[in-house]
């Protein structure tokens, strides 16, 4: 493997335990409590590093930190949007570790749980919705406004939203096959 290879495996581990330490700090301290100094000391990064992968604290936690599902919707085969975001979360689960998984869950936590990041999760939403309606309509055939497109993704992210606050009542839970199994049911219909 080349230089480049060992570079952004290097630049890969720098970021998770800048993310590893914020989150053990934010469970320790709060996260209001919590500085971006604390972190980067935790890290053992000068906080100019912090910066180059974080510009803001919030960003540590905020919706568009998961590039992963957004690749895999692009690898999706064509079909409808409950099938193309089930085979999506599928893939991008598939291609994160169980390391990064549990970080992805604890990060999705603080963002349900702190009321700032509530509402950073809220002015972030529309974008991330927005990339994620063009890749589905592509994928299904159909205009990135169409109101069923609307309620199927609306189905989905409240299913997986749900999943993921009980995830975190229930940490042994295996929130990756749960997901799986409530799009299967949604796909097939939701029938009882």
């Amino acid at each position: 493997m080349g230089n480049g290879g060992l570079r952004e495996r290097k630049k890969a581990r720098t970021r998770e335990a800048i993310l590893r330490e914020a989150f053990r700090l934010f469970r320790e301290r709060g996260y209001n409590a919590t500085t971006i100094d604390h972190i980067a000391e935790a890290a053992e990064v000068s906080p100019a590093t912090f910066f180059r992968y974080f510009p803001t604290k919030e960003d540590l936690v905020t919706l568009d930190r998961f590039p992963p599902l957004i690749e895999a919707l692009q690898v999706q085969p064509p079909g409808p949007p409950v099938t193309v975001l089930r085979g999506a979360f599928r893939t991008a689960f598939d291609s994160m570790t169980a390391e990064e998984i549990a970080a992805g869950h604890a990060r999705e936590v603080f963002a349900a749980t702190v009321p700032e990041l509530v509402a950073a999760n809220l002015r972030k939403s529309p974008g991330l919705l927005g990339e994620t309606s063009e890749i589905l309509a592509v994928k299904a055939g159909c205009d990135a406004g169409d109101a069923r497109l609307r309620n199927a993704m609306g189905a989905v992210f409240g299913i997986v939203t749900l999943i993921w606050l009980q995830w975190a009542h229930d940490p042994g839970m295996d929130g990756p096959a749960e997901i799986d199994r409530a799009l299967a049911h949604l796909e097939s219909g939701l029938t009882l």
